[in-house]
């Protein structure tokens, strides 16, 4: 295995930036993932760490061994793709041992190794049927044995998951992470679907527009995130965004909404905080599952804010209800239990639990 440092990364399109600039430090056997809408730069990242995309500027080091002119077969590394590329006229077995035959391994070794990734991938009784005779699931852990078995320093996946429907990626992610925790691959897993992200990432690198935005564990980007990109991009649903200012009220301040709505007062505990930026025209973040129903008991609970909605959209999810409302003129999420939820257009109490709440600078995107 193998730690990979990136510096200065950049990559160039007819003029076009694709990547521009960006620093990574990836710890020997550590799970990372790139995630970010389409167009943001994280397949273009992994193909220039796989030696498929040329670098325009920047050093992609390997186990503190400089690649960016190694040829992509003599950087260790293995790639599964979207597409998962196996031979179609060869069965599993042969798919997977494929690489090691082309560089010379005994037959043993290769037996053992193929026996090996076949049991932590539950696929043994697969290897002598070819592609076509497997689901797509069942291919895409052929695919992923394949790469096993050469024991890279650096696995790479290219959005794994993308074609396969949604009850079997979320089957696969777990079958993922199972194998990650047996294995200890140094890996950096592409995606643009977040939940993919959190699931499975030690660390997370949110990318747009080629540039990152935020380095962290899947509790940090989720609890603390820097930018507004950021607190929008990751959670589902997304963040609801609110334009406000900041006034005074006593000795504390109260968050007035732009466009209607209540005033909702500032936690004590983010007074001082928050205090620059009394009077400035800020956007109010609070996630979807931070509004919820009022407690059984009744009365507000320390940091909470009570508020009277009414309801313009229910969206049962078994476990969750989400429900849709406006504050003023913009739209907002909640998340309740379903056994509260009630119908669209009935009156319904909510608290909001403004500890949990972002404020952010709405001309620089910075979470304040």
């Amino acid at each position: 295995m193998a730690g990979v440092r990136i510096r200065g990364l950049h990559k160039t399109y007819n003029r076009t930036d694709a990547v521009c600039g960006i620093d990574i430090d990836i710890a020997d056997g550590e799970f990372v993932v790139l995630v970010g809408p389409s167009g943001c730069g994280k397949s273009t990242t992994l193909r220039m760490i796989a030696g498929l995309e040329e670098i325009t500027k920047g050093e992609i080091f390997i186990d503190d061994r400089l690649v960016n002119h190694v040829q992509p077969k003599d950087r260790d590394i293995a790639m599964v793709f979207q597409h998962y590329a196996l031979y179609p006229h060869l069965t599993a077995r042969e798919n997977m041992s494929f690489g090691l035959r082309m560089r010379g391994y005994a037959k043993d070794e290769i037996k053992t190794r193929v026996t090996e990734a076949a049991g932590f991938l539950n696929i043994a009784e697969l290897l002598d049927r070819r592609p076509g005779q497997l689901s797509g699931g069942e291919r895409q852990r052929v695919a992923m044995g394949r790469a096993i078995v050469r024991e890279p320093s650096v696995c790479l996946f290219d959005e794994p998951l993308s074609n396969l429907d949604a009850k079997l990626r979320v089957k696969m992610r777990t079958e993922i992470k199972r194998l990650h925790h047996k294995v200890k691959t140094t890996s950096i897993y592409v995606t643009h679907d977040q939940v993919e992200a959190m699931t499975l990432a030690e660390r997370i690198v949110i990318m747009n527009a080629g540039r990152i935005e935020q380095v962290g564990t899947p509790d940090e980007i989720y609890l603390h995130p820097k930018t507004k990109f950021v607190a929008g991009f990751i959670g589902s649903p997304a963040m609801n965004f609110l334009h406000c200012r900041l006034a005074k009220e006593g000795s504390g301040l109260t968050i007035s909404l732009i466009g209607g709505g209540p005033s909702l007062p500032v936690p004590t505990a983010l007074t001082g905080r928050y205090s620059p930026y009394l009077g400035k025209d800020l956007v109010l973040g609070i996630r979807p599952e931070h509004i919820k129903e009022c407690p059984d008991q009744g009365g507000a609970q320390a940091g909470f804010v009570e508020i009277d909605i009414k309801i313009d959209v229910v969206e049962p999810l078994g476990m969750d209800t989400l429900l849709y409302f406006s504050i003023g003129d913009t739209e907002v999420c909640a998340r309740v239990s379903p056994d509260v939820a009630r119908g669209p257009g009935e009156i319904m109490p909510l608290m909001a639990e403004m500890n949990k709440m972002h404020l952010i600078d709405p001309d620089t995107g910075t979470v304040l």
